[in-house]
């Protein structure tokens, strides 16, 4: 829509709305003339809109600005959460509430029940708003500091008295249903936390420290939109290879990296562009992070001894076309993995392994003989996520032979004469980032690489033959954007090494 009628698209997801733009327009208001207010700049006001052709929400802006307003374009779905989740922020602002109750307990002793319970759902709340993946609650000597990792970063959220450090860890062990007695050994437990309309999954972990229990809470769920290979950032020389590989009729496709490195959001969007009609496609994931019609998705359960390898067993009884295995753990899901391959059926799936190649001595070691390995094995995706700099405060730099020297780029010195950064603003949190990008590499199995596999070729030889024969390594892809000024080299070097 926006490519049609000429107005700029604006992602939703991550960007910042101002505040003095919200208190211009009511709730009300921007519900029923569907806009969302985005930013005051320079006396005009920025909105933006579902449909192009929306002439009433147009007018209003300008006869409340007395100028045109900046339009832009975004997505239904994304307008309708946005819209919700800002609002409901601007009319209960979490920093104050938490000041608020930090400051009556302060010199307290001992904290009502009644506030820790507020003050848990609070940084909860505070942690979804700020799209956190992972809530960290540290005590120390004598305060408790909260952080949560954005963007995969950790950013210090909080600080509070110690007072409700022990409550606070109580209160979290009951919606974890975790015994509030133990505090001597590792704990872990979940729970699910409704907010703005969605359930999001919380999982816990408990481990006793020296100042006390440090609680890691991971948050999962909520509505994620999914885009395509190339939105998420793969090289356009990537994608119609993968597309042609998510398409064969057999065969196993392996996504590694490190946990929160994106690897479940690539095997979704591949999924998405098949024909979903005809083909019968069934998941099993550690929970459900996406939901994708057409599709037969299940959630493993500990409880009642349903993991990936008896799903996997339980699939090649369903007539399946594709079987997504959320991911490799144990040799029984490495073995159900390869064997549902070489059966005529496309399997995916994800490992931890530090990068492509060596994914191939990881399944070796799960004890996948070598032969069926070689035969089923049709390509290896191995990925990590860089940050994006804001494009609100991005501005460029000439980088000087010692800048690039420091990063480990001494051959890039006198070819690039021009790099960027974020100089960080309200929209980043000051950070110089804003949302992030895949980086990765594509191992494709020609038969170069099967035979070596068979014949216990060096993980060495592997990769000089990968790379001969197209692969560019997962570095490289992270320099080329950053010589493009999507991300910079310090974040590529942060991620990749």
């Amino acid at each position: 829509l926006a490519e049609q009628s000429g107005i700029e698209f604006i992602n939703l997801d991550g960007f910042t709305i101002s505040k003095a733009a919200l208190k211009l327009i009511p709730r009300e208001t921007a519900d029923s003339l569907e806009l969302i207010p985005l930013a005051v700049e320079e006396g005009r006001l920025s909105i933006g809109i579902i449909n192009t052709t929306n002439l009433e929400a147009i007018d209003f802006a300008t006869k409340l600005m007395g100028a045109a307003p900046r339009v832009y374009v975004v997505d239904s779905e994304s307008f309708y959460n946005t819209i919700e989740r800002v609002y409901f922020f601007m009319e209960n602002p979490i920093q104050e509430n938490i000041t608020e109750l930090v400051n009556n307990n302060k010199e307290s002793t001992t904290v009502e029940g009644l506030n820790t319970t507020q003050l848990t759902e609070l940084l909860i709340q505070d942690g979804i708003r700020k799209n956190a993946t992972d809530i960290h609650i540290t005590p120390l000597d004598e305060t408790v500091h909260v952080f949560y990792r954005i963007d995969g970063v950790l950013q210090h959220g909080h600080c509070l008295p110690k007072v409700f450090q022990y409550p606070m860890a109580s209160r979290i062990k009951i919606l974890s249903r975790l015994d509030i007695a133990e505090q001597r050994v590792p704990q872990d437990g979940s729970f699910t936390f409704s907010f703005l309309s969605k359930n999001f999954a919380i999982r816990t972990s408990l481990v006793p420290t020296v100042h006390g229990e440090n609680i890691v809470m991971r948050v999962l769920g909520g509505t994620r939109a999914l885009c395509n290979l190339r939105a998420l950032g793969f090289a356009e020389s990537d994608v119609g290879g993968l597309n042609k590989l998510f398409s064969k009729p057999y065969g196993l496709i392996v996504v590694s990296g490190p946990t929160g490195s994106g690897k479940t959001t690539t095997l979704y969007s591949a999924i998405r562009e098949l024909n979903l009609l005809e083909k019968n496609i069934l998941t099993v994931e550690d929970p459900v992070e996406y939901r994708l019609a057409m599709t037969r998705q299940t959630s493993v359960s500990e409880k009642a001894g349903y993991d990936f390898a008896r799903a996997g067993r339980s699939f090649m009884r369903q007539d399946p076309d594709v079987m997504l295995l959320g991911e490799v753990r144990d040799e029984d899901t490495a073995s159900m993995a390869v064997r549902g391959s070489i059966t005529g059926h496309l399997v995916l799936t994800t490992l931890h392994a530090n990068d492509a190649v060596s994914v191939i001595p990881r399944l070796l070691d799960l004890k996948i003989d070598r032969f069926l390995l070689s035969t089923a094995l049709l390509a290896v995706i191995s990925q990590r996520l860089v940050r994006k700099i804001c494009p609100k405060c991005k501005k460029s730099f000439t980088p000087t032979r010692q800048y690039l020297s420091d990063l480990g780029q001494e051959d890039l010195a006198g070819k690039v004469t021009r790099a960027w950064k974020g100089q960080g603003c309200p929209r980043c949190r000051g950070t110089g980032y804003a949302g992030r990008m895949v980086i990765g590499e594509v191992l494709v199995v020609s038969d170069e690489i099967r035979e070596m596999i068979y014949s216990a070729a060096s993980i060495n030889a592997m990769r000089k033959a990968a790379l001969e024969s197209g692969m560019v390594s997962m570095s490289s892809r992270g320099i080329t954007k950053a010589i493009e000024g999507e991300t910079t080299f310090e974040e590529v070097r942060r991620v990749t090494g």
